[in-house]
């Protein structure tokens, strides 16, 4: 697995790669993701499959569209955030320096859907996680003991809902029916910062700690 800090709020993006496939999916698209996946893929010799979104603000889906169209990677996202998907500009809350592609391909799943099959033939649970946008989804690889869980759970915090669609309330509750009843060694790779656990944050994170 690669992780990538790119563009101008240090957005992590995750690149996994299976060498007995050849194949590979990437967990968000920030700008900047373009020049270090494409060169990894190459490197590796893997073709990627899947653009798995977590949420669809400016920073994490920049680069989807021009991934998309170099590779034809199948792009998933949860229904309630396509729009940002496919009318980017209308909705970055602030003016950029730069353009945002809008992505109109990308397969769009519902609460009803509970897990993913990416090329490698890996399977992610899907959990949905409300609160920081109205459609985050969270992507749990049993196998190894991981969660990429976005903007909805950091190392030592949460993610912010002062922006159109966040809601503290329902995020707090997605955080803590969905994420914590994750075993304790589940490593969470969030959308921005270091990683932490699933035990650490229950048992510590000052918003969401089951303390409270």
């Amino acid at each position: 697995m690669f992780c990538f800090e790119c563009g101008p709020v240090a957005t992590n993006c995750y690149l996994i790669g299976d060498d007995a496939t050849k194949t590979a999916y990437l967990i968000d698209a920030p700008y900047g993701a373009y020049g270090p996946v494409m060169q990894t893929l190459r490197d590796n010799g893997w073709t990627l499959t899947d653009i798995l979104l977590t949420h669809t603000h400016w920073d994490h889906t920049a680069d989807c569209a021009r991934l998309l169209q170099e590779t034809g990677a199948r792009t998933t996202v949860h229904e309630a955030d396509l729009y940002r998907l496919t009318d980017p500009m209308a909705h970055t809350i602030w003016p950029l320096p730069f353009e945002i592609e809008a992505v109109h391909t990308a397969i769009t799943i519902g609460n009803e859907v509970s897990s993913l099959s990416v090329g490698s033939g890996a399977v992610l649970d899907v959990l949905h996680t409300p609160g920081h946008t109205e459609g985050g989804i969270c992507f749990v690889d049993q196998a190894y003991r991981r969660a990429f869980v976005g903007d909805t759970l950091f190392n030592g915090s949460v993610g912010r809902t002062d922006l159109p669609g966040g809601d503290m309330d329902v995020l707090i509750h997605s955080i803590r029916t969905q994420l914590f009843p994750l075993p304790d060694d589940i490593v969470a790779w969030p959308g921005h910062g270091p990683e932490t656990t699933i035990g650490h944050e229950r048992r510590t994170n000052p918003f969401a700690a089951e303390r409270l």
